[in-house]
């Protein structure tokens, strides 16, 4: 048997944008895909984006061999099926290359043989529902946030499409698709994109006999994903798609995360160039050392990549604001940076520097801090300045080659054109630099790598000819690049793939009728409609949120590690908000809580 060695695996680094601009930030400091919403149907209502925008990202990111994602992934009602289908439409002829998307009703419209990449909304979480969806013509699938690394790495090798999955930002409590919570108590929809954060809130948790366990803790909300040190590990277990939350974040923050996760996915790529190599490219120069912690974040967790262990907090219950950088030197404070900390009560709280006097903090206002506390900057004046300035470019390698009869050029994915040279020829009466003429690219996108001259020694060629050659040249190869450009097209749906459901039911986010025809056609015998369109929306004790993290859990009260802790309480517990009361309900034998409506 022949060896025949695999070529190297393309890894991708997603990032997210909220518009245009930050998209284009996304790309020069080193993205090889964004994610976007378009003018509906993204699972952020308040980061829409126009037709037009979207197809100028897209002329600027394949210029890099990057891609464009656009997310159309919330569920579709009935009355929206066809504007959705001109949607599509639309978003294909300005040359996206992708949907990410969750209501299967798509694929029963008439669509263009797009991408369709599966959103986490799908509940992506077993290797059955990978192999379904990769049957029904998914050509990406992004997976659940809860998994484990092995998780992850049976449903990579179950498949042969890429795996995406997320390694940044901030994390749902509930698996996502399916958290109703928002729904049933504010009539917002999560599933259209219209979340109200009900996980965010502070809650007081009583047992049964209304005895308070703890109060005014932020019990749902999660700290945020980080996943700096697994990055290796998820390449060797199959993942090609990193990708980075955040379509609300601004400029700054996918700035600093996408340089950050740049380098690290370089350096591994850099270690195993016959495992991995980079999707797009380019090399992004970035004038700045990038530092997770300098932007947004409740505190960092891997989540469940880490595995479950005792003394492991994944939630931020103190509160749900950032916690930016832990201080540890005072020194490095700035006038006007933002400091917060937790107060004798246990508030978190902060103030603004006014001034630093010999590594002392004097405040804009009074406040006192508790002896001990732990003080975090959440505003850095100097980051904050610097990365508000233009941060990073990003350049293509080119080759250039001249004769007596031609100049070539060629790019460093392979584009390839050559010009005649129509040029006045005289005697040299000094050496020609040709160089010269050719290495000023400054206002391209290009970086001359390589160039060689073969012209006879006695050759003169005005500099304006050469310059204006130069000129004609790049807009040659940036044409030819254009039009190489390759859309990889949607993949064939098996019409008689099944359902992987043992009990052949669909529960969750069926808003239309060619849903509800997907699912039919593929096996599913019962089919309740989504919370949206159901006519009991309203009902009580409906499950609302399904989590791999628990309550008691957190609070070392679990069944499984400290038995005798939960025998002091008795149940159903119930956390309450406001006018809000939620029933918990913990199924200890898949390590699972659900959360109830009373």
């Amino acid at each position: 048997m022949s060896d025949k060695r695999r070529s190297p695996r393309p890894i991708e680094l997603l990032a997210p944008a909220k518009n245009i601009e930050v998209a284009i930030q996304a790309i020069n400091h080193g993205a090889d895909a964004v994610y976007i919403g378009a003018s509906s149907h993204g699972a952020r209502q308040s980061a829409a984006n126009s037709i037009d925008d979207i197809s100028r990202l897209a002329d600027y990111a394949h210029q890099f061999n990057a891609k464009v994602y656009t997310t159309v992934n919330t569920i579709v009602y009935e009355q929206e099926l066809r504007h959705v289908e001109r949607l599509v439409h639309q978003l294909y002829r300005a040359n996206v290359d992708a949907l990410i998307v969750q209501d299967m009703g798509l694929l029963r419209l008439d669509l263009p043989p797009i991408e369709l990449h599966a959103s986490t909304q799908c509940d992506n979480r077993t290797v059955g529902k990978a192999q379904f969806l990769e049957a029904v013509g998914f050509s990406q699938i992004v997976l659940a946030r809860e998994l484990t690394l092995d998780e992850i790495r049976d449903i990579c090798h179950s498949v042969k499409v890429p795996i995406e999955a997320f390694i940044h930002g901030a994390l749902c409590v509930s698996y996502s698709g399916r958290c109703h919570a928002s729904m049933a108590l504010r009539g917002r929809s999560a599933n259209r994109g219209d979340c109200a954060q009900i996980c965010r809130l502070p809650y007081t948790l009583r047992d049964a006999d209304s005895k308070t366990i703890c109060r005014d803790k932020h019990l749902l909300s999660l700290k945020d994903f980080n996943l700096t040190h697994r990055i290796a590990d998820l390449m060797d277990a199959g993942v090609s798609s990193f990708k980075i939350e955040g379509r609300l974040k601004d400029e700054s923050y996918v700035k600093n995360v996408v340089s950050h996760y740049r380098r690290i996915i370089d350096s591994v790529i850099e270690q195993h160039p016959e495992l991995y190599r980079r999707a797009s490219a380019g090399c992004s120069e970035v004038s700045f050392m990038p530092q997770p912690d300098k932007s947004f974040n409740r505190g960092f967790t891997g989540y469940f990549v880490d595995q479950r262990r005792p003394k492991l907090s994944i939630a931020s219950i103190h509160t749900p604001k950032s916690l930016g950088e832990e201080l540890i030197d005072t020194s490095m404070i700035n006038n006007g940076d933002g400091i917060s900390f937790f107060n004798e009560q246990g508030e978190y709280t902060g103030f603004r520097v006014n001034r630093v006097e010999r590594g002392r903090i004097i405040p804009a206002q009074p406040v006192r801090i508790p002896r001990g506390a732990t003080l975090y900057r959440t505003s850095d004046t100097q980051w904050d300045r610097q990365m508000s300035r233009p941060t990073a470019v990003r350049k293509i390698d080119i080759d250039i080659r001249i004769d007596e009869t031609g100049v070539t050029a060629t790019d460093e994915m392979g584009n390839h054109v050559r010009l005649p040279l129509n040029v006045t020829k005289e005697v040299a009466q000094k050496p020609l630099n040709v160089r010269n003429a050719f290495e000023k690219l400054g206002n391209t996108i290009y970086r001359l790598r390589n160039f060689e001259s073969h012209l006879d020694a006695k050759t003169f060629i005005p500099m304006s000819q050469l310059t204006e050659l130069r000129r004609e040249l790049i807009e040659a190869l940036m044409l030819s690049a254009k039009t190489c450009y390759r859309h990889e097209l949607r993949r064939s749906e098996d019409l008689h793939a099944k359902y992987p459901s043992q009990t052949l039911d669909y529960r969750d986010n069926v808003a239309n009728s060619l849903a509800r025809q997907f699912y039919t056609e593929h096996g599913v015998r019962q089919i309740e409609a989504a919370i949206e369109t159901a006519d009991d929306r309203n009902s009580k004790s409906r499950v609302v949120m399904t989590c791999r993290h628990c309550i008691l859990r957190e609070l070392k009260m679990c069944k499984r590690d400290n038995p005798q802790a939960i025998k002091r309480y008795r149940e159903p517990l119930v956390i309450t908000s406001g006018d809000i009361s939620l029933q918990l309900r913990f199924n200890c034998a898949d390590c699972e809580m659900q959360v109830l409506t009373t």
